[in-house]
This record gives C-alpha cells, structure tokens and sequence, in this order.
C-alpha cells in the first residue's frame, strides 16, 4: 500500500481541494498539519526543497508538490498507477 503525506495549515482551499481529489479516489493519506507545529513545517521545507506553500504532498516519499501538481498527475492518468505500484 502507497504512503500519502499532505502537509496542511488550518485554513487552505488548496489542501481541502487536494484532500478531496484523494479521497474521491478512495486513497488514505496522513494529514500532517503545520498550522503551529514549527518541526513540522521544518521537516516539510526540508523534504519540498524549501517550498513554503501548502498543500505539499509525498507519495512514497516521492515529491509530487502541491494541489495543482496532484490534479496534473490525475488528469494525466498517472496518480493511479503511482499509487497502486
């Protein structure tokens, strides 16, 4: 089973947009949320290569980047297959 990590604030039209495209596909991922949490948002810097923005999310420790960038990998028929192996 593929591992989704979408790193979160509080209030994100673009996280919420993300977690709906995952979920419309029945796909479980872990909300880490970085609204207060400075390690976090730390850790999430680290792993995006300084990208600030949020949603950023990792399939299997793989950067696939924000909202935008998951919805460009669906609708080119590729976020299914990377998540199925």
């Amino acid at each position: 089973m593929s591992k989704i990590e979408v790193y979160t604030t509080n209030i994100c039209p673009y996280c919420d947009r993300a977690k709906q495209l995952l979920r419309k596909h029945n796909l479980s991922f872990e909300e880490i949320n970085v609204s207060s949490n400075l390690a976090k948002r730390e850790e999430m810097l680290k792993r995006s290569n300084g990208r600030q923005t949020v949603p950023q999310i990792f399939i299997n420790n793989h950067h696939i980047g924000g909202s935008d960038d998951l919805y460009a990998l669906d609708r080119a028929g590729k976020l299914l297959p990377m998540v199925q192996g």
